[in-house]
């Protein structure tokens, strides 16, 4: 499964890409056939709190997954983005 990581407008920490990456590629124990997966994470303008965004689009033949969460931490999208995205999986 090929990986691809977006962070427009701001320098990411090694760890945050290694904690992504470890996660995102648990998904491809629940399907194989999954080709790619484009992960895009960006700081929304806004004053709350809930301002970093975490985008996963999974490339799999015949139907494309994706999910869009908004959270505190990058690491709190990331989680609640795989989840989502395992649960439309496992339908």
């Amino acid at each position: 499964m090929k990986l691809t990581i977006q962070t427009p407008h701001f320098d990411v920490q090694e760890k945050l890409l290694n904690f992504a990456e470890e996660h995102i590629r648990k998904l491809h124990l629940l399907n194989d056939r999954i080709l790619e997966a484009q992960v895009c994470m960006k700081l929304d303008k806004s004053d709350r709190g809930d301002n970093k965004v975490c985008e996963i689009k999974l490339i799999v033949p015949g139907n494309d997954l994706f999910a869009s969460k908004r959270c505190n931490s990058f690491e709190d999208a990331i989680l609640k983005s795989v989840s989502a995205l395992r649960h439309q999986l496992e339908r």
